[in-house]
């Protein structure tokens, strides 16, 4: 299997949010590897997703300071250079 270049990953989450979950299932498939925040719990991180994006949906993920709302497969990929 091809080596995915690094990427600095953020998916900012709810434990209920069915999207985030895809979202993760598909991060695993390609190998990649990320860091997840629980905006139901962590406050800081919740005002710091808002700051980002100005709303409250999740998923809201962070590819190299680049941001995708919701799963975005075609955005995704476009940022990772898939």
């Amino acid at each position: 299997m091809e080596k995915v270049a690094e990427h600095k990953i953020k998916i900012y989450t709810t434990p209920s949010c069915a999207y985030c979950k895809m979202a993760k299932e598909y991060f695993k498939s390609k190998n990649l590897t990320w860091d997840e925040y629980d905006v139901s719990t962590d406050i800081v991180k919740q005002k710091e997703m808002i700051d980002k994006t100005g709303q409250f949906g999740v998923p809201v993920i962070d590819i190299d300071g680049k941001i995708v709302l919701g799963f975005d497969r075609t955005k995704i990929n476009e940022y990772l250079g898939l």
